[in-house]
This record gives C-alpha cells, structure tokens and sequence, in this order.
C-alpha cells in the first residue's frame, strides 16, 4: 500500500521544495553537502537531516552523489562542467581540459536561467496539486463504504431476525 505524498508530509513541503529548486538552481556550485545546502537555504546548517529527507523524497528534482553525500538538481547535472565558479564565466572545452586538478575543482555545471527554475517551481506546483486533488478524490470513497457496509450489515441482521 503506498504511503501519504512526500508533497503532503508536511503542510510546508511545497514552500521547501521550491526553495531547494531557487538554490539550487541558481548558486555557482551544482553540487553540495547536505549541511551547506541547509545553510544556503534557510541559513540553518543543523538542518542538514531534514534537507537529505526532501532530496531523496523527491527524486523528480533531486539526486544524490554515489556516496549519498551530497546533492545536486537533477536538471543541472545535465550540463557539462564548463561554469568557473570563481569568475562566474562559461570556459571553452579546450579551457577546462588545460587545466590542473585545483583549477579544475573550481569548474562547475551551469547556473539555470530563470525561466529553467520557472519551470521546475510550475512543475512542482503541478505535482502538488495533483496530489491534493487525488487526495480529495480518495474522501468521496468513505461514505460510500461506510453505507454499503451499514447496508450489508442490517440486511444480515435483518435475516437473522426472520429465521
């Protein structure tokens, strides 16, 4: 059976989610620890835990490195790593590869544009109202089951009464 939506967890998931999405999206490194990206985010490096939950609860937006360490948006991680973190400037293939290893650890994949972070706080929005809606559509169920199970219970009542 599944479990409740990771989006109605918490009355304050879609707010946080988005958050992660304008971070994310939009700071020079792609990828960070969970404690900097609770620093980044609400300025709260003790809430590294809870950030960890909401990347891996939503995987439609965020991954985990290979040691499940660090995170990074999903979109972002299809770039190639062209984006100098120090001068903010896109470099040339030729550039990257010309350099060592410590200037290569200051290489980055690309900032999203607005309209990319636009898009994936609509598609948020969307995911959440969908699971707001079929929430609401499970309710209608209840009385249904609940009369249907009274009827069945009377009618058996009902014919133990007569014999």
């Amino acid at each position: 059976m599944k479990t409740q939506s990771a989006y109605l967890q918490n009355e304050n998931r879609l707010a946080h989610v988005i958050a992660a999405i304008q971070a994310m999206g939009s700071y020079k490194k792609y990828k960070l620890p969970f404690d900097e990206w609770a620093d980044r985010i609400v300025g709260d490096k003790s809430k590294a835990d809870y950030w960890q939950r909401v990347f891996t609860e939503h995987p439609e937006f965020f991954r985990l490195d290979g040691e499940r360490k660090q995170a990074s948006l999903v979109w972002r991680r299809q770039f190639r790593k062209r984006f100098h973190t120090e001068t903010e400037k896109i470099i040339t293939r030729d550039e990257f590869y010309a350099m060592d290893d410590e200037g290569k650890d200051k290489v980055s994949r690309n900032p999203l544009s607005p309209e990319d972070i636009a898009v994936l706080i609509n598609t948020a929005i969307e995911l959440h109202a969908r699971e707001l809606q079929h929430q609401q559509d499970k309710r209608w169920l209840i009385p249904l089951i609940v009369s249907g199970i009274g009827g069945l219970v009377g009618a058996i009542i009902g014919g133990l009464l007569k014999s």
